[in-house]
């Protein structure tokens, strides 16, 4: 998967399937967002695609010198459709709250905090190593890379095991 490809994921993973749109509805009709290969994200090609329209809005914060201190992104996320198009099993979820708060820090990595409803997707390159597709509703924190490879700090609430429920 290119870097194009892991930026997205990282906003799905990070927005509650935002996809890293900001201040955005989008139209109710079904959209594909991802098609994940076999292996990155779960043992099967994952699909994931919007039923409804969400909502999210973003805020910066600088500091005096314009620099970016924080991104506080917030809202209500979209209905999903989640397939595993191996066997064509599916899994709807409801679009509910996230809070995503990106701090960079000073080597150049980033922190995420994430809490409300978020899906959490770490691949093979990231600690611990993927393929894993999670759903958490509560709270996580993870650092990420340059080339938004995770390190995962802390999980705290329900976590559901999406790649389980669909195999």
């Amino acid at each position: 998967m290119n870097n194009l490809n892991r930026v997205r994921v990282k906003h799905l993973a990070t927005c509650t399937l935002a996809a890293g749109l900001a201040s955005a509805s989008l139209p109710a009709a079904a959209e594909v967002l991802l098609t994940i290969p076999a292996g990155l994200a779960c043992d099967f090609t994952l699909q994931i695609e919007n039923t409804s329209a969400g909502n999210f809005h973003q805020k910066e914060f600088v500091d005096k010198n314009g620099n970016l201190v924080r991104l506080l992104t917030a809202g209500q996320g979209w209905d999903l459709l989640v397939t595993n198009l191996d066997t064509s099993a599916t899994l709807s979820l409801k679009g509910n709250g996230a809070v995503t708060q990106e701090t960079p820090n000073p080597d150049g990595t980033f922190t995420d905090v994430l809490t409300g409803h978020n899906i959490l997707i770490l691949f093979p390159t990231d600690r611990p190593a993927g393929p894993t597709t999670t759903l958490y509703v509560g709270r996580v924190v993870f650092t990420r890379d340059a080339f938004f490879n995770f390190t995962l700090k802390s999980v705290s609430g329900q976590a559901t095991d999406i790649c389980g429920a669909l195999e």
